[in-house]
């Protein structure tokens, strides 16, 4: 490591009201780093009340009559600039946080904190552009609507992807005039607290963004029930989605939800399979496969079947599996052994089922790897649509692949889930592309590509993916109220 970050355990603070604070009963947890098992951080374990610090001191700063909800909208914009600033000012630090916290390479992980920092640079230009409308009504006289801040908002985000999620929500968040409650996974809170501590550092007032570390059931819970919270954002599985959704209810909060997939890669006869073979595997196995956008389900066409197999077979055993430190790795670990030993037990599954392993399947036999959560990059054949491992998120380095006969199976197999994030379809045939992309019942589509993922174009899903979209400017909508106003002029 080229950084401090691989020394004994620090503790770490959370960020509430502009300083940096313990939990309020004192207690905490380790943070480990899976490629190691080691200790590398101990954090606060927040909970109720320390959901209620922060929200009061969001409330502090939302309601202040000359603070952040009422700058203006350029004053907004320059804090943001500053913050996305510092973020490339301190990349390396926070990409080799991110790497040995949640075990990702480095090389992807200095790609995720440039994204977060464009992210805020995008939404650095977003205050002054969120606009009214003026409408016509039947009455003499002027209607106008206002767009404003909701208030408080809480943001809840998962361990595959921390920083960059967590610009996703902050930066329009922020943007919008809201005051905000970021919390991270419990696997994954040390660059949302270094966020906090930078957006300090970028001149947005103390209270504006406070974040709270701990468990899902107490400090998450506590945000998506709190009364005085006036909407959640939540990036994570689709059973803790649906528990936040009824904890919402208590005061009818706004909800946008970015849940779970199981996305196909649709393969037809007439597409470039060598194209298809040498940058698919990435789409499944990046960040060990651990991303909701995973294309995890290959459904191709029964005439090139063996041929795909062969080749995306060749590409899987040239992906290399190494410590998450080193440039040339292009897979590290899964997020922990419990999430190695989940995906494990899906491979079980598999093979029990009937499916047959093509590659993978096991820990690498690197004696070096021994002590991290590995799993090689798998591939099954001869799975059945109706087989767990193609219809439950494995979210790990496993991949089935599925032949169809004719177009209308192709999309019946893949629109067969309760799922509709993300998905691919690779087709010379313009036409039929375009007819598999309408057909497909999914948020975000890439035709000979695997591209998922836009800051300025939105992102979400259908189905239990999720509720509302993130990116573009079309997210703004989920972080401000609309406010009609009618003037008689008789």
């Amino acid at each position: 490591m080229t950084t401090d970050t691989r020394q004994e355990a620090q503790a770490r603070q959370m960020v509430i009201g502009g300083e940096t604070v313990d939990a309020a009963d004192g207690q905490t947890f380790e943070v480990v780093d899976p490629a190691s098992g080691k200790v590398m951080a101990t954090a606060p374990l927040g909970g109720r009340e320390d959901v209620d610090r922060a929200v009061a001191a969001a409330q502090k700063a939302f309601e202040d009559r000359k603070g952040w909800a009422t700058w203006a909208a350029g004053k907004r914009d320059r804090s943001r600039a500053k913050l996305a600033a510092l973020i490339k000012e301190h990349s390396e630090e926070l990409a080799q946080l991110e790497s040995q916290n949640v075990g990702k390479p480095i090389s992807g992980a200095r790609g995720e904190i440039v994204g977060a920092s464009l992210v805020f640079d995008y939404y650095a230009g977003a205050a002054n552009k969120i606009f009214g409308q003026t409408i016509p009504v039947s009455k003499p006289g002027l209607d106008l609507t206002l767009r404003e801040p909701i208030g408080v908002v809480g943001l809840i985000v998962p361990w595959n992807f921390p920083l960059l999620m967590a610009s996703w929500k902050v930066a329009p968040a922020l943007a919008a005039g809201n005051t905000a409650i970021l919390k991270p996974a419990s696997y994954s809170p040390l660059t949302a607290i270094r966020l906090g501590e930078l957006a300090l550092e970028a001149g947005i007032p103390p209270g504006v963004l406070n974040v709270v570390t701990g468990p899902g059931g107490s400090a998450g819970a506590s945000i998506a029930a709190h009364p005085a919270i006036g909407k959640v954002a939540f990036t994570g599985e689709t059973t803790t989605g649906q528990e936040i959704m009824r904890l919402a209810s208590g005061n009818v909060k706004k909800i946008s939800l970015e849940l779970g997939g199981k996305s196909p890669n649709i393969v037809f006869a007439d597409a470039d399979l060598e194209k298809f073979a040498r940058e698919s595997p990435s789409s499944v196995f990046d960040n060990t496969g651990q991303d909701c956008c995973a294309r995890s389900r290959i459904l191709v066409e029964r005439s090139a079947h063996d041929r795909v197999v062969e080749l995306f077979a060749e590409a899987t055993r040239k992906v290399v599996v190494g410590p998450p430190s080193e440039d040339k790795t292009e897979v590290g670990t899964l997020v922990s052994f419990k999430q190695r030993d989940r995906v494990r037990d899906y491979i079980e599954i598999g093979l029990g089922e009937g499916a047959t392993v093509v590659v993978g399947g096991d820990a690498p036999d690197d004696p070096a790897l021994a002590e991290g959560a590995y799993l090689m990059p798998t591939v099954f054949d001869g799975v059945s649509n109706d087989m767990r491992i193609a219809r439950e998120e494995i979210f790990g380095p496993v991949v089935s692949i599925i032949a169809f006969d004719t177009e209308e199976e192709a999309l019946r197999l893949a629109n067969a889930t309760p799922y509709g994030l993300s998905g691919s379809i690779w087709s010379r045939d313009i036409g039929k592309a375009l007819r598999a992309a309408k057909a497909l019942q999914a948020g975000v589509i890439s035709v000979n590509s695997n591209s998922s993922v836009h800051t300025e174009a939105p992102f979400g899903g259908y189905k239990m993916s999720g509720i509302g979209r993130e990116l573009g400017m079309s997210v703004l909508e989920l972080y401000t109220e609309t406010k009609n106003v009618f003037i008689d002029l008789t």
